[in-house]
């Protein structure tokens, strides 16, 4: 199948975590999907949207809230299945035909963990586009740099909350238009 070029998806994934080794039984899963749609043709960011996911295999830790800002109250009020999020990413973004672009390879290895774990197709297709990577070569630069440098190297300030899916999927989406 030929990609849809016209719009590209930008990714970030917050996801279960601790200050050292998981607990016991505990695994590292995804509890935040932060999207931006990204219009190539008019050079705009045309959506910025969210969503919450109930985990499964572990539980948020202080440590997790503190830096993600995400509380176990807010999963058990807003919080999605894993399996929803994805029918949502290939149905409402047709993401298996389009470009997903994430900052790093995380979020990309992230997704075929939770898939794994979860039994649940891959939402995507194989269009991955390293942001960090390919935005460090643009600029020649001897090494990557986080997402928060690159915005200060670009000197866009940061909106939102830095750790926050919906946030960095944004932020990283104003980083993808000065590579365009």
């Amino acid at each position: 199948m030929a990609k849809k070029l016209d719009k590209i998806l930008v990714v970030d994934v917050e996801s279960t975590c601790w200050e050292g080794k998981a607990p016991e039984g505990q695994v590292s899963e995804i509890i935040e999907v932060g999207i931006s749609l990204v219009n190539v043709a008019d050079k705009r960011i045309e959506l910025k949207t969210g969503y919450l996911v109930k985990p499964i295999a572990s539980e948020i830790s202080d440590f997790c809230t503190e830096l993600t800002g995400i509380t176990p109250a807010m999963i058990a009020q807003e919080g999605i299945d894993f399996q929803e999020v994805c029918k949502i990413i290939r149905r409402e973004f047709d993401a298996p035909s389009r470009l997903w672009v994430s900052w790093g390879d995380y979020d990309r290895k992230q997704f075929g963990r939770n898939c794994e774990l979860r039994k649940v197709g891959y939402p995507f297709g194989d269009g991955h586009l390293n942001l960090k990577t390919w935005f460090s070569i643009k600029h020649q630069l001897s090494h990557e740099l986080g997402m928060n440098g690159a915005l200060d190297y670009l000197q866009i300030p940061l909106e939102g909350s830095h750790h926050r899916g919906i946030d960095d999927a944004y932020n990283i989406a104003k980083i993808l238009l000065t590579v365009l």
